[in-house]
C-alpha cells in the first residue's frame, strides 16, 4: 500500500509558477513509476508527467512540455512537479499517482494503482 499526500497548489497569476509536492508512504516508493494528472472542470483527468522509477526517464504531455519538470528524491518519497511559465490553461486539480508494475514511465491513467487527494491549483489572466 503506498498513500500519496499533495501540496503546493495555490493561485498565481499567468507567467508564474509553482512547484507541487507529494509524498509517498511506504517502504518501496523508489519502485514505484510516478507520474502527475490533472482535471480541470467539465474534462477528463489527462497526463501531464511520468518518472521512473530512478529519475532516469521522463515524459510530458505535449502541452506542458518545456514549462514544467517532474522529479523525485527518493530518501524523501517525494515526487515534484516544478511548473514555470504557467498559463490559465493549467488551471484544474493536481494528481499525484504512483504505478507499482512499472519500472519505466507510465503515461495512462488506468497503470496507476495509488492516487493522491489532489491539490487545486488556479492560474489567473
Amino acid at each position: 500500500q503506498v498513500q500519496l499526500v499533495e501540496s503546493g497548489g495555490g493561485l498565481v497569476q499567468a507567467g508564474g509558477s509553482l512547484r507541487l509536492s507529494c509524498v509517498a508512504s511506504g517502504r518501496t516508493f523508489s519502485r514505484h513509476a510516478m507520474g502527475w494528472f490533472r482535471e480541470a472542470p467539465r474534462k477528463e483527468r489527462e497526463f501531464v508527467a511520468a518518472l521512473s522509477w530512478t529519475g532516469g526517464m521522463t515524459d510530458y504531455a505535449d502541452s506542458v512540455k518545456g514549462r514544467f519538470t517532474i522529479s523525485r528524491d527518493n530518501a524523501k518519497n517525494t515526487v515534484y512537479l516544478q511548473m514555470n511559465n504557467l498559463k490559465p490553461e493549467d488551471t484544474a486539480v493536481y494528481y499525484c499517482a504512483a504505478d507499482p508494475d512499472t519500472m519505466f514511465t507510465a503515461t495512462t491513467r488506468y497503470q496507476y494503482d495509488y492516487w493522491g487527494q489532489g491539490t487545486q491549483v488556479t492560474v489567473s489572466s
